[in-house]
C-alpha cells in the first residue's frame, strides 16, 4: 500500500509544475504578441506559489519528512541539507521574481527581459529541486520510512487542501482561484488557449 503522503505530494509537485509552466507559456505568448502580458494573472500566479508550495508544503516537507528521513537513515544528508536550503531561500525568492514582476509593470518594457530572466531562472531553479525531491527523496522514504512514520506524515500531508490538487478552495482563496482560473489557459485554467508560435 502507498503512503498517501506520496500520493499528495506527487499531486503537490504536479501541481506546481503546471503552474510553474504555464507562468512561462503566458511570457512567451505576450512576447509572441508583442503585448505585456496579464499583469494580473501573473501576480495571481506568483502569490498562490507563495501561499501553497512556499509556506505549505515546503514547511511541512523541512519539518516533518525530513527529519524522519534523518532519523532512519544517514544515506542522504547532504542532499537534505540542499533541499532544506532551497526551501530557506525559497521566500526571499519569490519575493524576489513578485518585484520584478512590479518592476516590469510599473516601468514598461525596459523591465521585461529582467523579468523574464528572472522568472526562467526560478523555475528552472524549482524544478530541479522537485525532481531531485521526486527521483530520490520520496523513493527513499518509500524504502525506510516506517508504518508508524507514515501515519503521522499521512495525518499532517492529508491537512494540506491546495485547489490545483482538486480540492475545493478555502473561502479566503475562492476569489484568487477564479481569477487564476479565468485568466490562464489549462492545464490550469479555463482560460483561453495559448496560441501556437507561428
Amino acid at each position: 500500500m502507498t503512503a498517501a503522503t506520496l500520493r499528495i505530494l506527487h499531486e503537490e509537485h504536479a501541481a506546481l509544475a503546471a503552474m510553474l509552466r504555464s507562468i512561462l507559456l503566458l511570457l512567451a505568448q505576450a512576447t509572441r504578441d508583442r503585448t505585456a502580458p496579464d499583469f494580473g494573472a501573473l501576480r495571481s500566479m506568483l502569490f498562490y506559489v507563495d501561499e501553497f508550495p512556499e509556506k505549505r508544503h515546503h514547511h511541512k516537507e523541512s519539518t516533518l519528512l525530513f527529519p524522519k528521513l534523518r532519523q532512519r537513515t544517514a544515506e542522504a544528508g547532504a542532499l537534505l541539507d540542499r533541499l532544506d536550503e532551497d526551501h530557506a531561500k525559497g521566500e526571499e525568492a519569490i519575493r524576489s521574481l513578485e518585484h520584478a514582476l512590479l518592476a516590469y509593470e510599473m516601468m514598461g518594457e525596459a523591465r521585461r527581459a529582467a523579468f523574464d530572466q528572472a522568472a526562467h531562472r526560478y523555475v528552472d531553479f524549482y524544478m530541479a529541486h522537485m525532481r531531485l525531491e521526486e527521483e530520490q527523496i520520496l523513493p527513499l522514504a518509500e524504502r525506510v520510512l516506517t508504518a508508524e512514520d507514515w501515519a503521522e506524515l499521512d495525518a499532517a500531508f492529508g491537512a494540506n487542501r491546495d485547489p490545483l490538487t482538486g480540492h475545493p478552495p478555502e473561502a479566503e482563496y475562492q476569489a484568487l482561484f477564479s481569477r487564476i482560473a479565468n485568466a490562464v489557459p489549462a492545464p490550469i485554467g479555463l482560460g483561453p488557449a495559448a496560441k501556437s508560435a507561428a
